[in-house]
């Protein structure tokens, strides 16, 4: 169970800005709350994003991101010029999936600049797919985990403007169990995933690279910690 001073360590890492985003092929969708004016506008060094965290029930998280890391570039407002480049939508799915030891499986991959980051398993929805089959179909590639769904967590809603377009990603986040499989990233058909390791679910803030993803585990702390009040 998350305890109070746990989910107090989780909300105090997660207040101030954050200029960092998961900007690879892995992308989401959410058919709920897209029109909702919630949003918080940042930029990483090189792509401009507008982010929000939609919950299941459809409504945005507040504009909250982890605390900054050394070593990113200061946050820039975007400029209107790009909103004249064509849109792309992507959607994708994955998640938490935790083994009996309340551990989580990440994968490593290179970033576009070469360095080595841990992220959650996702990927592409494929056609006819829901996003819960999606979920575990890329966590097992990625980890060679075989899970099941017990929990809808939240959607990342972003946009992020390449060199001929901008892009409007959505991945849906889920937490999963696993029934079966050991670590692995053989399975991976984009051989992306350079490793897979088991985390401690208290521990995931302190490894994962990405804030968005940091703010998916506080979104989790937070469901399971009302679901033990309750």
């Amino acid at each position: 169970m998350i305890t109070p001073a746990d989910l107090a360590r989780m909300m105090a890492n997660s207040s101030g800005n954050h200029t960092q985003n998961a900007n690879g092929r892995n992308t989401g969708r959410y058919d709920g709350g897209l029109n909702q004016p919630d949003t918080l506008l940042y930029t990483s060094q090189s792509e401009r994003h507008i982010v929000r965290f939609i919950e299941p029930d459809g409504a945005p998280t507040p504009k909250m991101m982890p605390h900054h890391r050394a070593g990113h570039g200061p946050t820039k407002f975007a400029t209107l010029d790009a909103q004249e480049l064509p849109v792309a939508r992507e959607y994708s799915a994955g998640g938490l999936i935790f083994d009996s030891h309340n551990r989580v499986a990440l994968i490593a991959r290179h970033s576009r600049s070469g360095h080595l980051e841990w992220c959650l398993p996702k990927g592409h929805i494929e056609k006819g797919e829901t996003p819960e089959q999606t979920a575990v179909r890329e966590v097992h590639e990625e980890t060679g985990i075989l899970g099941e769904i017990i929990d809808s967590i939240a959607t990342i809603d972003y946009w992020f403007t390449g060199q001929a377009e901008r892009v409007h990603k959505l991945v849906h986040h889920f937490a999963l169990r696993q029934t079966g499989g050991f670590l692995t990233v053989e399975g991976d058909p984009d051989h992306e995933a350079e490793d897979a390791i088991w985390v401690d679910f208290d521990d995931l803030d302190n490894v994962l690279s990405y804030p968005n993803e940091r703010k998916i585990v506080w979104l989790y702390a937070k469901k399971l910690n009302r679901q033990a009040e309750g």
